[in-house]
């Protein structure tokens, strides 16, 4: 018996590829999101004109180039970075505002770990934007960030009290690990860290 064809439908090879064009224009789409997903998630940090200060017009804030103690040279930070407290840090944010009549300040936390750049891997500071970045812990000024519903059989709740509220919190402060972006709240105030403080867009 002689073998049958197939039955013809009309537009078939047309449907064919029509599928074919949906689905490359699809992972073109995917592929510029996650482009434009890994562009949001990249700092938009640039070096101003006169090369002192990183720029984020995102943020509306400006960067030393250098952590304190260090002096741009226009190619490099030179000097030994400086250690603060917790409470010289935030001295030194006050004094240099009243000094320069600029909104100087400890950084938050989300704003510090804009920082390191974790699309790279591993993560990393900008050396050119930032050289000679301390890879340790920085101060912030974030007085507290909620990081978890409070579990009353939870260690560390149970140390604070179990009221989500931390009994050391006079004592503590939060802090960012410069190599990592990893964000701290129970460091010990007394402790030093190197500090950048950061200013609004001149």
């Amino acid at each position: 018996m002689p073998r049958t064809a197939p039955p013809f439908f009309p537009g078939t090879a047309a449907t064919r590829l029509a599928l074919a064009a949906v689905l490359a224009f699809g992972g073109l789409v995917a592929r510029a999101a996650a482009e434009a997903g890994a562009a949001a998630a990249r700092p938009s940090l640039a070096a101003s004109a006169d090369g002192t200060y990183v720029l984020d017009e995102r943020a509306r804030l400006a960067w030393p180039r250098c952590v304190e103690g260090m002096q741009w040279t226009g190619r490099a930070c030179a000097g030994e970075p400086r250690l603060f407290t917790y409470s010289e840090a935030q001295a030194l944010a006050r004094s240099r505002w009243q000094a320069e009549g600029v909104n100087w300040r400890l950084p938050r936390v989300p704003e510090l770990r804009r920082l390191v750049d974790r699309t790279r891997q591993p993560p990393i500071v900008d050396p050119i934007l930032f050289p000679a970045t301390p890879m340790q812990w920085h101060w912030t000024g974030t007085a507290s960030v909620n990081t978890a519903t409070v579990n009353p059989y939870n260690y560390g709740n149970v140390a604070r009290g179990g009221s989500g509220e931390s009994g050391l919190q006079a004592q503590q402060g939060w802090a960012v690990d410069m190599e990592t972006g990893e964000a701290r709240g129970n460091v010990g105030k007394g402790t030093r860290l190197p500090v950048r403080l950061v200013r609004p867009l001149p």
